[in-house]
């Protein structure tokens, strides 16, 4: 209330008195609150008084077309009102004000600007005498507060009408405490403001129902005269016991026992109602053909026989009579249908109203006939088809002439009857000849003529049922919203059964109940909290059944204006629905849809028993009885869902009453756009920082944009669906093209204010999110190929274009002292058995990810700006990398200073290098985390090629590279300190006792390794752990060459060595854990291996292995340079004998001087030590012979099992004689034993090959069996036979071949 409204209202209250409350303190508004000041007088009646924007105050009897004013009552002195003021009116049942058309109520009143409550245009005010403007304690404060949410405005003014009614029917206060009771409401009313949810239905009270105390007076007895005169039998879903629906209708009335008590002896002492039988003939079928042409003339004859009991079945019933309506009923009271010619299936569809006085002792009455007139013999001759037309010939002359043919009856007593019936019956015949007659289908309704209540006669009778429907549903929704419920549309049996008697016994029309009903539910809807969906059925039910030119003009005019307040109502909604349908209620996206969406009109399958549906939509239901279906009920909300203002501006009846409306599409837009509107500068007024300053500002306008972020994704995900699929309006589209223009002006502001001063830190940070909040904006509108214009939005970056330095330094600076903080807290301890590394790599890896996350965030547009904001966050990035190392190294070396314990220092180097090793990872997924492929797609063609490569590749790389030789520097220190206990047990291992075995002598070894290895791998990373294997094997292998050098002529420790290398392999490769197998397997390993394996072996192994390198020698000669033998060897099983047949040489070299040989073979089986005892065999000598024919036959005696070892041979050395010196010679082949034929098997040998063996010679170089014989000074047999090889060398380096011959 402004103050000069205030000061107005002073004005009127003569002196002395005060007003209720103190003027506020700041001005309110007065669209929401309005004060109504009028002054009673205890006898005559009362001149106007003028109040705010020129209404006259009072109630009064008007008409009952005039609106109500949704406000509380007046507390009228004593309990007792009043006599109206003269040109007053009192508005009726509820009916909701007019509005104005911007949608608003005069302030005060209610009405449309220059209308008063009679609806006529207000005089000059009369002039009210100072004694008379008020009374000391009668003043009326009404509290309207039509801007809230229609619930809460309905439960402010429930509340404020109680506290009035609470006074006006209390009889012993005489004065209430108007001063408390006002404080009271207002205090009601701030609570209601600040806290909108819902009460405890503990706190809830029954809410007023705006009907006056005399209207509601004669509403109740209107419903208690409805069930003292109930008739026919109970509906299935119905109330049985009236006392059951008196309880009901007091508790929805709020009355007390004495009161109602009172109502309920007056309505008794009413007179009764005229009880009529609604009867209508609909069709019969497959009646009985009594004309000779097979058909009939039917007509029916029906009436109401009173005074007797059932027709039939009892002992003293009279017998069944074929003219049963005309004996028994008067004339005057039997009602005849039309004669239907020539058919036997006749439709009427005629309605007759039949009168009775007691239904217990009534029964319903309906005869068929066939019309006979008066036909020649002729005629009848000439409508002759058949013989049976022949028989009825002969039977018509039997009878009278123009006497009608009985067809058939119905009789039914009419208690037995529901209020409604609808369905076939069987027409019962007089006789047993023909006891199928066919069927009649009857419709009744039993109703009231002359209702004695005060409602039925001055009203019309949809009017009041449309009141008694407004009060039932009104005590429904209050019910439950007291139960913390809502309500699902769905009456009670109790108000459906009253609603249903109503309407059936005042005769209402299945379209003047959906008017009514349709009249209700949208008043109701617009002040009470139910689903919209229950307004479909009434719109469904009236678009059914409208026929232009049906309703009267005032009726016509009630629909249009239903029509256009629940459209205003609607497009409020709508405008906002941010605030009338939060998210935050689970059911606030159904509501809307339910207010908008729309479904096919439901079949009656859909409709609950107790709904009055079009006649043409009824079905007989399943027990076969008809009807069923009344006019109280609703649709269930859960059918499926509805469409309100869509369904409603597509009915005819809408686009004849409003032909001048606008599409509901265009309505709808403009709500939208207009509430969107509203609602950002709602917001921007709530984000108003309460100290100006840039900070501020910008802190304020960043909440605004996020505001708007979020509520164009909920447009986008859940309110745009159920626009675009109901109206098909773009609602996202709208909202984001009309935001966006008032966001960019603001933001525009914003920056150039800031960009005139410098930026601090904190502006920056603001200015930075404030960047980000936009960029998401713009994300969500549309992609410039689909937009129809310019977006005020379009390059926002530059707006912002001075920050960009200030935010990459604080980026750095940032991050450096969280660098700075987390190695300074580290204490180099591993996090857990799986994560190895320490605090500050964790930190560490999240300060890097909040870089890189900062960087797409900036995602700058400008391509060549791009680039260099990319570089310098990499350069940043890689300049923290190697910051890190050397603070993470100083962190080590300070917490191990001091420390005696070696293996504590271990702990934190493993620590240090896993650090090192997780920060190698993290920089390494930098050009994935800073998409720099998308960046060199986007600077392709401003930068020069290979620029990208040379500047962001090469900054990666020297971090890399540099974060590599920290860590091997790190793995380089730990294994120096594992490489000494290596080297100490190896060769100590050398010099332990010949009695010890060698798996024995290498256990301290192997669990050092076990426990510094295992050790390791608990402390480093799998990376780290391989590197250091890797070092570790390399110094192993070192080691074990320089110790198996040093001990080459002592087999055993050169078996202790060799058990070693194989231990160690296996220790290495820890069952796939460790090093792999192309790792182990070095060219070392492999050498070291070998020489081993000599080492350790015997001097006969050796000698062995000697042979058997020198048949390998001999298997792969291919060449004859100094000739060939050809021999044949075979061995006799049976008799152990090798047979060797020595054939011929050939190419044999000339090693006399005459340039000739004198070659002979001699044959040996090696190695000597196999065959001790067999002596070498020689061939005769052939003089001065390059191609000796020996043909010499030679045997041996000897087992197989010693031919079959490796190594064993049958060695040929040819030989040149010579007279007077050592015989030279001439080469050696090498024949392996187990490949004779017969050695293998136990047959004899049959046909023996001729071998040709290629001679060799020994290496002239040293072969290294024979020098490691040689080392072994104190075996005799080794010396002989190393003394008797290197002969044959020295022989073979004499005569070696020249090249080339």
């Amino acid at each position: 209330m402004s103050p000069v409204e205030w000061s107005r209202l002073s004005s009127w209250l003569p002196a002395g008195e005060m007003p209720l409350w103190e003027p506020p303190p700041c001005a309110l508004p007065s669209s929401a609150l309005g004060l109504w000041v009028r002054t009673p007088r205890t006898r005559g009646q009362l001149p106007s008084a003028p109040g705010p924007a020129g209404c006259t105050a009072g109630r009064g009897q008007g008409g009952a077309d005039a609106p109500p004013l949704p406000v509380s009552r007046p507390l009228w002195e004593g309990g007792v009102k009043p006599d109206p003021p003269t040109g007053s009116t009192c508005l009726p049942f509820g009916r909701v004000p007019p509005r104005t058309p911007a949608g608003r109520r005069e302030e005060g009143t209610g009405l449309r600007g220059g209308e008063t409550l009679t609806g006529t245009s207000p005089g000059p005010p009369a002039p009210t005498p100072p004694s008379r403007r008020v009374a000391p304690g009668a003043l009326c404060i009404i509290l309207w507060l039509r801007d809230l949410h229609p619930v809460a405005a309905a439960r402010q003014r429930g509340r404020a009408e109680r506290a009035t009614m609470a006074t006006h029917l209390s009889q012993s206060q005489r004065r209430p405490p108007l001063l408390r009771q006002a404080i009271k409401i207002r205090r009601r009313r701030v609570r209601d403001l600040q806290d909108p949810l819902p009460r405890t239905a503990q706190e809830i009270e029954p809410p007023s129902h705006h009907f006056s105390p005399e209207e509601r007076a004669l509403l109740y007895e209107e419903a208690l005269y409805t069930i003292l005169h109930r008739l026919g039998q109970p509906e299935p879903n119905h109330v049985k016991e009236a006392s059951e629906l008196l309880r009901y209708l007091q508790e929805a009335f709020h009355l007390g026992p004495e009161e109602h008590q009172q109502l309920l002896q007056k309505v008794q002492k009413l007179e009764k109602p005229i009880f009529c039988l609604k009867a209508t003939v609909k069709q019969a079928k497959g009646i009985l053909g009594k004309d000779v042409s097979g058909f009939s003339d039917p007509y029916c004859l029906l009436g109401i026989e009173q005074g007797v009991g059932a027709p039939g079945g009892s002992p003293g019933s009279r017998h069944r009579q074929k003219a049963v309506v005309r004996h028994t009923i008067p004339e005057e009271q039997t009602h005849r249908t039309q004669v239907i010619t020539q058919t036997l299936n006749p439709v009427w569809e005629e309605t007759f109203i039949l009168e009775f006085e007691d239904i217990s002792n009534s029964s319903f009455h309906l005869d068929m006939w066939d019309l006979d007139t008066v036909e020649s013999v002729r005629q009848k001759l000439g409508e002759l088809t058949d013989l049976h037309g022949l028989r009825r010939i002969f039977k018509e002359a039997r009878k009278d002439k123009g006497q009608d043919d009985f067809l058939g009856n119905v009789v039914l007593r009419l208690q037995d009857l529901r209020c409604q019936e609808d369905q076939w019956y069987p027409l019962e015949p007089c006789t047993e000849t023909y006891p199928d007659r066919g069927q009649c289908h009857l419709q009744f309704q039993l109703i009231h003529k002359r209702r004695a209540t005060a409602a039925s006669r001055s009203q019309p009778s949809y009017t009041v049922h449309l009141h008694l429907l407004q009060q039932l549903v009104s005590h429904e929704v209050t019910q439950h919203q007291a139960g913390s419920t809502s309500w699902d549309g769905s009456l009670s049996p109790q108000a459906a059964t009253i609603l249903f008697l109503h309407a059936t016994q005042k005769d209402l029309s299945d379209f003047h109940q959906s008017m009514a009903q349709w009249l209700a539910y949208s008043r109701l809807y617009q002040s009470l909290e139910f689903p919209s969906s229950c307004l479909l059925h009434p719109i469904t039910s009236i678009e059914y059944q409208w026929i232009q030119g049906r309703l009267k003009a005032e009726q016509q005019e009630e629909l249009a204006a239903s029509f256009r307040n629940l459209l205003a109502y609607g497009l409020s909604l709508i405008r906002r629905f941010r605030s009338v349908f939060p998210l935050s209620v689970p059911d606030s996206p159904a509501r809307l849809q339910s207010l908008l969406r729309s479904a096919a009109t439901p079949s009656p399958s859909s409709v609950r028993p107790g709904t009055r549906v079009p006649a043409g939509m009824r079905q007989p239901a399943g027990d076969g009885r008809g009807g069923g279906t009344g006019a109280a009920g609703i649709l269930d909300p859960a059918v499926c869902p509805h469409r309100v203002l869509v369904q409603m501006c597509k009915m005819k009846a809408f686009r004849e009453l409003c032909p001048d409306s606008a599409p509901l599409p265009r309505l709808v837009t403009e709500a939208l756009r207009t509430g969107t509107v509203e609602w950002f500068h709602l917001k921007q007024q709530h984000h108003q920082p309460m100290v100006q300053g840039m900070l501020q500002a910008g802190k304020a306008l960043l909440s605004l944009v996020q505001d708007i972020i979020g509520d164009l994704h909920q447009c986008q995900r859940t309110w745009n669906k159920i626009f675009q699929n109901a109206l098909k309006v773009n609602l996202f589209s709208m909202a984001f093209l009309e935001l966006q223009w008032l966001v960019a002006k603001r933001v525009q502001d914003h920056t150039a204010a800031v960009a005139g001063s410098p930026v601090s830190p904190e502006v920056g940070e603001s200015l930075f999110q404030l960047y980000v909040s936009l960029k998401e904006l713009c994300q969500l509108g549309p992609v410039p190929a689909e937009r129809d214009g310019v977006l005020a939005l379009d390059g926002f970056h530059r707006w912002f274009q001075p920050a960009v330095p200030s935010w990459l330094q604080k980026t750095y600076s940032v991050a450096l002292a969280r660098v700075q903080r987390a190695v300074q807290m580290d204490e180099l301890v591993p996090l857990g058995e799986l994560t190895k590394h320490s605090t500050s790599a964790v930190d560490l890896s999240t300060c890097f990810a909040q870089i890189s996350h900062t960087a797409r965030q900036l995602d700058w547009p400008d391509p060549e700006e791009a680039f260099m904001i990319t570089v310098k966050f990499v350069e940043d990035t890689c300049r923290l990398a190697l910051v890190y190392c050397s603070l993470i190294k100083a962190r080590a070396r300070e917490l191990s200073a001091g420390q005696k314990d070696q293996g504590q220092a271990a702990n934190m180097l493993c620590v240090v290098v896993n650090d090192m090793e997780q920060l190698r990872l993290v920089i390494g997924k930098l050009p994935t985390q800073l998409a720099w492929e998308a960046l060199e797609q986007r600077v392709g063609a401003v930068l020069e090629q290979g620029q990208l490569q040379n500047t962001l590749y090469a900054q990666l790389q020297g971090a890399l590279a540099g974060l590599g030789h920290e860590i091997r520097t790190g793995v380089r220190t730990l294994a120096e300190q594992l490489e000494v206990g290596i080297a100490k047990h190896i060769q100590k291992l050398v010099s332990v006792k010949e009695s010890v075995l060698p798996e024995d002598a290498i256990l301290p070894l192997m669990k050092f390794l076990e426990v510094k290895l295992c050790y390791m791998s608990t402390n480093l990373v799998q990376e780290n752990f391989n590197s250091l294997l890797t070092l570790l094997w390399t110094h192993t292998l070192t080691v074990l060459v320089e110790v198996a050098a040093s001990q080459r002529s002592c087999p055993l420790a050169s078996s202790r060595l060799k058990i070693a290398l194989q231990n160690l392999e296996i220790c290495f490769y820890a069952e796939g854990c460790g090093l792999p197998p192309e790792a182990l397997h070095t060219a070392t390993f492999q050498a070291l291996q070998k020489e081993l394996e000599l080492q350790a072996a015997s001097s006969r192994e050796l000698i062995q292995k000697y042979f058997c390198s020198r048949i390998q020698q001999q298997a792969e000669a291919a060449s004859e340079e100094l000739g060939a033998v050809t021999v044949k060897v075979s061995y006799r099983a049976s008799e152990q004998k090798l047979r060797v047949e020595l054939l011929s040489a050939s190419s044999l070299l000339p090693l006399d001087s005459n340039g000739s040989s004198d070659p002979f073979v001699q044959l040996t089986l090696e190695p000597r030590h196999e065959f001790p005892e067999l002596a070498p065999r020689e061939t005769q000598k052939h003089k001065k012979d390059l191609h000796p024919l020996f043909d010499e036959t030679f045997e041996f005696l000897v087992p197989a099992e010693p031919c079959q070892k490796d190594g064993a041979c049958l060695l040929l050395t040819v030989l040149d004689h010579d007279t007077l010196g050592a015989d030279d010679l001439e080469g050696e082949a090498f024949l392996p034993l187990r490949s004779v034929p017969g050695l293998t098997g136990t047959e004899e040998p049959g046909e023996v090959p001729q071998t040709r063996l290629p001679l060799t010679y020994p290496a002239l170089n040293g072969d290294p069996i024979l020098q490691l014989l040689e080392s072994r000074k104190g075996d005799r047999e080794a010396q002989v036979f190393v003394r008797l090889r290197r002969q044959r060398a020295k022989q073979a380096s004499q005569h070696a071949p020249k090249p080339g011959r």
